[in-house]
């Protein structure tokens, strides 16, 4: 060590609390530096809630309409909305509407998804979005 830096290292043992603390505040500003920061040198590993927080959430952009139950009186109202979402012909759609719990749209938006809950809902089936 120079004697330089020597004597700077025991200029700052006798400083005060108050004058290390504006030391490094001139510091920050002359030099536009963050002391606070951690340096290169060091790793602080993030405790979960840190992880959690840190990681943007996703938000789903793709949905699947599921048709959980059809009534058997709701059962033709159904069936021909079906046919109109899904383009199926009367035979595929009537054995989809059958074996529920099935999928009649995969991957779709959430608008589609709610318009055709929305839809399937006012024949009288029982729809989940996933």
């Amino acid at each position: 060590m120079t004697t330089k830096i020597a004597d700077i290292v025991e200029q700052l043992k006798s400083l005060t609390l108050l004058e290390a603390a504006e030391l490094v505040k001139q510091i920050e500003e002359t030099f536009n530096v963050d002391a606070s920061a951690p340096s290169g040198g060091m790793m602080i590993m993030p405790s979960n809630n840190d992880v959690a927080s840190a990681e943007p959430v996703e938000e789903k952009t793709e949905f699947d309409v599921i048709l959980e139950t059809v009534p058997s009186d709701k059962k033709i109202a159904i069936l021909k909305v079906v046919r109109s979402i899904t383009g199926l012909g009367l035979k595929e759609a009537k054995e989809l509407v059958e074996s529920t719990p099935k999928l009649i749209k995969e991957a779709t938006s959430k608008e589609d998804a709610n318009s055709i809950k929305k839809q399937l809902e006012e024949a009288g089936a029982a729809i989940v979005i996933k």
